[in-house]
């Protein structure tokens, strides 16, 4: 059986980000798991569900260490390992860390895909550790009823440089680095209603390295850093306010998209994900009365390997937008605020 003959996501039930249980649902799962041990030199762990655990080994140097691996969002085998590499590695960067190496986490259906076909996966995981300066050293096999890929990042963070979900302040702005739209193209791709350019700009969204993040971490202005995954903007937003003890508003107009995004979300082509997210954290949300469903399907719309959110002082967005933009991020735009009071995103 060819390649070309196999789609990788008709092997599956769900694809890249969107394969996260629900926020609820995690919640309450976390909620029954007591505390471990919790070392001093432990500095983030799970308690506002950051990008990464940071562990310190001295007084310059602490190791960041995540993982992510999810199902296809795409045919193309190809593909499907560089986005699945590119989102593991983006955790390493939202913490402000400089990605050292990974180890590749691989499971296939073997009776159903050629070797050939998992040999391009991998090769497409390895394209982009080559392209981010590190090595694969290892990993771990099973064949499994669905195709599963992802990595484990390890990285290195100065701890003075260490940024989570949880600084932001009372007069930030918010700034979103990449555009929003990855959940609905996905649905749209099972559809076949992308376009070849469109296709193209959904991989080339989800496989650009979010390589700002240790520039950024090195300005005393950015308060708090996280990216923007299955829980899509205003769950990890939500992470964001719970962790810093405020509220954010957001301006809808100001958010970046890809292309058809509002298009395809009109068709009706949204995941099963967007509808999940909304009842998780829903009921902490304000929506202006000129947004309806389409608006809400993209705000809570699960990206894979989505952008940085990065929240800094006023006087810093200049730097911060010059940051994104010298390394390539064309759509990095300002989108709210940072305020007082209780925890809670306001959207007008």
């Amino acid at each position: 059986m060819s390649e070309e003959k196999i789609k990788l996501t008709g092997l599956s039930h769900g694809g890249g980000c969107g394969c996260k249980l629900a926020p609820g649902v995690l919640q309450k799962l976390l909620a029954g798991v007591r505390p471990g041990i919790i070392p001093p030199q432990l500095l983030v762990g799970t308690e506002t569900s950051d990008d990464a655990a940071v562990y310190q080994i001295n007084e310059h140097q602490a190791i960041v260490a995540t993982t992510d691996f999810f199902m296809p969002i795409v045919d193309d085998p190809y593909d499907f390992g560089r986005i699945a590499a590119t989102n593991a590695i983006s955790d390493v960067y939202a913490m402000g860390g400089t990605p050292l190496f990974a180890l590749a986490l691989v499971g296939m259906p073997v009776s159903v895909l050629p070797l050939d076909t998992i040999g391009r996966i991998l090769e497409g995981g390895e394209a982009v550790c080559r392209a981010a300066s590190i090595p694969i050293a290892g990993g771990h096999t099973i064949d499994s009823v669905e195709p599963i890929y992802g990595l484990v990042a390890i990285g290195l963070v100065n701890p003075a440089h260490l940024k989570r979900n949880a600084g932001a302040r009372p007069g930030d702005r918010l700034i979103l680095g990449k555009p929003l739209g990855v959940g609905v193209y996905s649905a749209a791709l099972k559809k076949e209603k992308l376009s070849e350019s469109d296709y193209e700009n959904m991989i080339a969204n989800t496989t650009q390295l979010n390589t700002p993040g240790p520039v950024l971490a090195c300005l005393d202005g950015v308060h708090a850093v996280t990216d923007v995954t299955g829980f899509g903007l205003l769950g990890h937003l939500m992470e964001v306010c719970k962790g810093s003890g405020v509220r954010a508003n957001v301006e809808f107009s100001a958010l970046p998209l890809l292309g058809r995004a509002l298009e395809f979300a009109d068709a009706g082509y949204v995941t099963g994900a967007s509808g999940r997210n909304w009842a998780g954290y829903g009921e902490a949300v304000q929506l202006a009365a000129g947004l309806g469903d389409n608006e809400r399907a993209l705000l809570t719309d699960p990206q894979t390997s989505g952008g940085l959110l990065v929240s800094c002082t006023p006087d810093t967005v200049t730097e911060v937008l010059s940051i994104f933009l010298q390394q390539g991020f064309s759509h990095v735009s300002v989108i709210g605020e940072i305020v007082e009071g209780e925890p809670a995103i306001v959207v007008s």
